[in-house]
């Protein structure tokens, strides 16, 4: 019996939905990426809503062609800032980092993710499960054509629980503790599970195909 895990970042930690024989098995919320991995030992593919490989300077390969495929959603792809901007200690530290690898400046909002992308790049180092998906590339596979309307709207979340729906992902009305994480964290983590699913069963697709090599020898893609 095959299991996955889609997982994605909240206020409150880590939202997982994990799939057992392509069905929906249960749905968590975490403090740490650690504390879920082990709590799912026997997953064969953990697909995560975070950037997995930092570069050095510069951008990746797989926001610029993700940014391309979601098309009229594509603001919801950041760009990954280089490992010593997320390293920063502060944010106004972050910004000196980023004039002095002449890169774009970093939000506030990806400078606060900071802990858990490095939390997570370094775990990926040892624990091949852990892929790197984004939702949005993931709804837009589903579908077949890019989605007009954004997931924090009322048509743009029905639009995705039926998306899922279609493919076998029927998420409950009760999710019991996960059910308080927000509606699109959840919806979220519904669509990594799918990725990681389709990953277990050989049928993912990267962006970039093959990964990109980056300048530490480290690879970076972005699945659906």
């Amino acid at each position: 019996m095959d299991v996955v895990v889609g997982v994605d970042a909240y206020k409150g930690g880590w939202v997982t939905v994990s799939l057992r024989n392509r069905s929906v098995e249960r749905c968590g919320v975490y403090g740490r990426v650690e504390e879920l991995l082990e709590d799912h030992a026997d997953a064969s593919v953990v697909g995560i809503d975070i950037p997995i490989g930092l570069p050095v300077r510069g951008a990746r390969e797989a926001d610029g062609l993700a940014r391309t495929f979601v098309g009229p959603r594509r603001s919801s792809v950041f760009s990954t800032p280089p490992r010593a901007v997320l390293e920063a200690a502060t944010y106004q530290d972050a910004l000196e980092v980023t004039r002095t690898l002449g890169v774009v400046g970093i939000s506030k909002q990806s400078f606060g993710l900071a802990p858990k992308i490095l939390e997570v790049d370094e775990i990926a180092r040892h624990d091949e499960r852990v892929v790197e998906i984004h939702p949005e590339v993931s709804f837009r596979a589903m579908a077949d054509q890019t989605l007009k309307y954004s997931k924090k709207s009322w048509n743009g979340a029905a639009i995705r629980r039926e998306l899922l729906a279609q493919h076998d992902i029927v998420l409950p009305n009760n999710l019991g503790e996960a059910g308080l994480a927000p509606v699109d964290d959840v919806l979220d983590a519904a669509a990594a599970a799918w990725t990681a699913d389709r990953i277990a069963r050989g049928k993912g697709v990267s962006l970039p195909s093959p990964p990109e090599e980056l300048a530490d020898g480290r690879k970076a893609a972005i699945w659906y």
